[in-house]
């Protein structure tokens, strides 16, 4: 029994040193042994999947390459979170060290590009059309205020989710010793929990990316061309 109910979060190790973190490359490590390979299974369930999530996310974004890192980041916080349903790995997607950094280079990237390119667009957004003239002031603190803490939402919508998850099997587990003729319905319970903590882990994932994706696509301006002879 753990002498902690946050024991499982602690990033550190029997050495005192942060190891646990090194669960959060095994995708790194693992994957690109998967392109000297012919082409098996696993590649091909991982084409399919990375071409449906191009087809949704060039529907959000304006520019069709730049859907390849919203999925690898996808897949990437996705592995994290599962990896973190396996007893004794280390749940580096419930840490706001790992999840602020993946939320704020993606924030501040977005944010330089679009000033620095589409300074006019980028005031535009400030201000919602239809804004009667008394609430401008109002509305500019608020659109402000909401574009600076996207960064926080998305890195403690993940580390919530996930540290919540965990912490209802961690209480559920710990009840195990008391529940003497109840055990097999704590069992059932923490298999339907379980299952829960599985979809929140794809959901989390793709919420992420989706977000990442509108946020990006605020910032990208596309002029509209002008019309041919042939509309006229």
């Amino acid at each position: 029994m753990m002498s902690n109910l946050f024991s499982s979060f602690n990033p550190t190790s029997s050495f005192n040193l942060s190891l646990n973190w090194m669960s959060s490359l095994i995708l790194i490590i693992l994957i690109p042994n998967l392109f000297w390979i012919l082409p098996n299974r696993i590649s091909l369930f991982f084409k399919l999947i990375t071409s449906s999530l191009h087809k949704e996310l060039k529907i959000l974004t304006k520019l069709n390459s730049s859907t390849l890192i919203f999925i690898s980041l996808l897949i990437f916080i996705l592995t994290n979170n599962f990896l973190g349903l396996y007893p004794y790995i280390f749940t580096s997607s419930s840490h706001m060290t790992f999840t602020l950094s993946l939320a704020f280079p993606l924030w501040i990237s977005f944010m330089l590009f679009g000033w620095f390119t589409n300074t006019y667009h980028m005031l535009a957004h400030l201000m919602p059309q239809g804004t009667p003239p008394l609430l401008m002031p109002l509305m500019i603190c608020i659109e402000t205020v909401s574009n600076i803490i996207r960064p926080l939402t998305l890195a403690i919508r993940l580390s919530a989710n996930m540290i919540a998850g965990h912490l209802l099997l961690t209480l559920l587990g710990n009840t195990g010793p008391f529940l003497n003729y109840l055990l097999i319905f704590l069992i059932f319970t923490q298999l339907l929990l379980f299952i829960l903590e599985c979809a929140v882990a794809m959901i989390q994932a793709y919420v992420f990316s989706i977000l990442s994706t509108l946020y990006s696509s605020e910032v990208i301006y596309v002029p509209k061309s002008p019309l041919s002879p042939c509309h006229l």
